[in-house]
């Protein structure tokens, strides 16, 4: 049976999706958990290092080299589970089985301590995957349930209630770090923990809305499930060499994309261990970020409407160099909430635009537009996992300082890429306007 498009029911259930997991990017990626984690794992006895099956590591490091296998292998999986999702017609059961995934590996967490390292590092990375690959599977439902003049709109309303559903969970857990003795609580480990726990409930409690409205199965596409994933991915990248324009961009975004993506991965984390800011003060500060982030994001958008997006994008660029350079200074923690703001007003831009911007360099009427997009998100996992392990690899040799500041070559070689992007689209320009 066909699927009725721009049925408000359906659209606001499959908006709640993004109300059900992005709690687990507010509170495991971004807040409690990094900072939980980095509390726990220094000891007067070992400082920083930690043994992970009897093999040492910085704990920071350690973190992000688990995040980054995560990424890998769904980077790795993600085509050949949505060529089989498409095949079977059961993209539905890969979305639940992916949600299921990540939840229960967020109850989990609800064990973690320092004599469960072991447990708490395997939960994160595969309540990771869970996280990546349910959210793949939800984004492919959006040119079945919106019509291409409305996506645009549903997609940002997934978004808003993504960002509700986070925050309204991040402040319930807050309440139980802030102010245990409300509660009788005296073990301090007790409210981070019970935090996970929230989050995976929350995340499988909301998930059944999606679960029960959106249509259990579509059309099957191809007879060769095993290697169609691959061979779209194989067929864009054969396709992207011959337009100049498209490859230079994707270059540019790759690099950027490894400063961009790692750092909001590892922020939490610095903070806590370079200025011990306390758990509160960091879910504060990431509340606020994500606050200015969507104020950012509109920002840049009326930006690149008046100047162009490879110019605004150029600007960004720029200005994550300085965040680098900067976090490799900070000393207090009002610079580190000053410095807070800033990522926060790029970094919502920065994503918004370069999604944007990947979809006007796409060719007209191209008629797979999904397997185009299919490799932009590979392409962006792919720098997650050498932004996160080159971070981890330069922390373990020196210090996260030092791997912060190494982020800014990533940028740079970003920037350079941008800069002769737009040279080559003004000749273009000019070029096009002499001949008429």
């Amino acid at each position: 049976m066909q699927t009725i498009k721009n049925d408000k029911k359906t659209i606001r259930s499959w908006a709640m999706f993004d109300w059900s997991n992005s709690a687990y990017n507010l509170v495991i990626t971004s807040t409690i958990f990094p900072a939980y984690y980095t509390i726990i794992t220094t000891t007067e006895e070992h400082g920083d290092k930690v043994s992970f099956f009897g093999f040492t590591f910085v704990n920071t490091a350690l973190s992000n080299y688990s995040l980054s296998v995560a990424y890998l292998i769904m980077a790795l999986l993600l085509p050949f589970l949505s060529s089989s999702a498409d095949y079977h017609g059961n993209k539905k059961t890969y979305m639940k089985f992916f949600t299921y995934m990540g939840s229960l590996a967020c109850m989990l967490l609800f064990f973690f301590k320092l004599e469960t390292l072991e447990l708490g590092i395997i939960c994160s990375a595969i309540a990771a995957m869970g996280y990546i690959g349910g959210v793949m599977f939800s984004n492919s439902y959006l040119p079945e349930i919106a019509s291409v003049d409305q996506q645009d709109k549903v997609s940002a309303q997934g978004f808003a209630y993504g960002y509700v559903g986070s925050v309204l969970l991040q402040i319930i857990c807050f309440v139980f770090v802030l102010k245990p003795d409300w509660f009788g609580i005296t073990d301090l480990s007790f409210p981070p923990r019970f935090s996970f726990l929230l989050v995976g409930f929350w995340w499988i409690l909301f998930a059944q809305i999606p679960f029960s409205k959106l249509p259990k199965n579509s059309v099957a596409k191809t007879t060769h499930v095993r290697k169609n994933g691959y061979q779209e991915l194989l067929h864009v990248f054969r396709q992207v060499r011959g337009m100049n324009v498209l490859k230079r961009f994707l270059l540019a975004f790759f690099f950027y994309s490894v400063g961009v993506q790692t750092i909001m991965l590892v922020a939490a984390s610095f903070g806590e261990k370079e200025l011990h800011l306390g758990t509160e003060n960091l879910i504060m500060i990431i509340l606020v970020i994500q606050v200015v982030a969507i104020g950012g994001a509109y920002l840049m958008s009326a930006l690149g409407r008046k100047i162009g997006n490879i110019m605004v994008l150029i600007l960004v660029v720029s200005v994550w160099i300085a965040i680098c350079i900067s976090a490799y200074f900070i000393a207090t923690a009002q610079q580190f909430y000053l410095l807070a703001v800033v990522v926060g007003l790029v970094m919502g831009g920065i994503q918004s635009l370069s999604r944007s911007t990947y979809s006007k360099f796409l060719p007209e009427n191209t008629p797979d537009t999904a397997s185009f997009f299919s490799f932009y998100d590979v392409t962006e996992k792919l720098a997650i996992v050498l932004g996160l392990a080159s971070f981890a690899f330069i922390e373990e040799r020196s210090n996260i300082r030092n791997s912060a500041l190494t982020l800014s070559l990533f940028f740079f070689i970003g920037l350079v890429i941008l800069v002769f992007l737009f040279r080559t689209k003004e000749k273009t320009k000019i070029s096009s306007i002499s001949e008429n």
